[in-house]
């Protein structure tokens, strides 16, 4: 004969325990992240430095960029915040920042992605 447990839990419950995967989850992610850009207040002080120097230069010059131009340069930025926050040899890094900067050559030459 066959021993089988059976727990009765409540839905209340059964959702702690699904909240508490996610946490652990989201935890392991964090920590793997911090391995590789360092800690995320230092990565977000050099970022919004460099932000804060794109945001005068336009303003000094009146200048607007259009939403992708924008974009492409705030996640430029968050990019070279990881690389001098963290690992500067990640090749990735340096892919993703090219990669954001041919988006925009690529619209202004007719080519939507």
């Amino acid at each position: 004969m066959e021993n089988i447990l059976t727990i009765s839990t409540t839905p209340a419950e059964e959702e702690a325990w699904k909240n508490l995967e996610k946490k652990q989850t989201i935890t392991q992610v964090l920590d793997e992240r911090g391995k590789r850009y360092g800690k995320f207040t230092g990565h977000a002080e050099v970022t919004q430095m460099l932000k804060a120097v794109i945001t005068a230069a336009l303003s000094k010059r009146s200048k607007t960029l259009a939403a992708d131009q924008q974009e492409a340069l705030d996640m430029i930025c968050h990019k070279i915040g990881r690389i001098i926050n963290g690992d500067p040899d990640y090749a990735d890094s340096w892919v993703d920042i090219a990669g954001y900067a041919q988006l925009v050559a690529d619209r202004l030459e007719g080519l939507e992605r």
